[in-house]
């Protein structure tokens, strides 16, 4: 358990193989009710080339995706497709910095983008400033994997923005309020900056707005809105 709400799950194919994806791209998990298909997308939370595949769950009261996820043991298996999407670090992209934005497990995408920020900021010198926004310390997904990265990367700026409660022993860059409020002080860059947007559907649009009015383009604004379903 990541969170009192959130579990970590990691997965190998059943047939040995490796899955080629491109970090930030989801799988979609299959399974009936009552007979009738359904699936759900999850985003793999771990970098391309190991072995497993991991993703992050969260409970949905009444969420059939929930009941099945909840209850798996190890060596149980499911079936998913993929991968998908294209909420991914774009090979042209020129940029100075990456402002990574996410809240509850809209974080995933980036902790598999970790390894490839280090290749691009070891080619072309970027800066990165996630923020991570979440009600309190225990909602702070993978915190300790990403103050761990920022203490050996200068460049990576961990920000996590606590809107409920402060964390009792927090980060150096901890913050009061919400990660679109955030923004502001992070001086969004016109010609400088890329954003990333993933999580809370309100969250990704606040935070579109402001980027907006920061006057960054919109072709340099990506998205991916995270809503839970039953």
């Amino acid at each position: 358990m990541l969170a009192p709400s959130v579990r970590h799950l990691s997965f190998v194919r059943a047939d040995g193989q490796p899955l080629p994806y491109i970090a930030g791209q989801f799988l979609q998990i299959h399974f009936p009710i009552d007979g009738v298909p359904k699936k759900r997308s999850y985003s793999v939370a771990n970098s391309p080339g190991a072995e497993h595949l991991d993703i992050a769950v969260s409970y949905v009261e009444g969420g059939a995706a929930t009941a099945l996820l909840s209850a798996l043991k190890e060596g149980e298996q499911i079936e998913a497709s993929g991968p998908y999407g294209r909420f991914c670090l774009m090979p042209a992209d020129q940029n100075q910095r990456y402002l990574l934005i996410g809240t509850g497990t809209g974080v995933t995408p980036y902790r598999a983008m970790l390894p490839s920020l280090a290749q691009a900021h070891a080619e072309r010198g970027i800066e990165v400033a996630l923020l991570f926004g979440a009600r309190n310390a225990g909602e702070v997904l993978y915190a300790e994997e990403f103050e761990a990265f920022a203490r050996l990367h200068p460049w990576f700026r961990f920000i996590p923005c606590l809107s409920r409660e402060p964390r009792e022993n927090g980060w150096a860059e901890d913050r009061r309020g919400y990660v679109q409020d955030a923004l502001a002080d992070l001086a969004p860059s016109v010609d400088g900056d890329i954003a990333y947007l993933c999580g809370n559907p309100n969250m990704v649009d606040a935070s579109f707005e402001a980027l907006k009015q920061a006057g960054l383009p919109v072709p340099k604004i990506r998205r991916e809105k995270y809503v839970s379903s039953r």
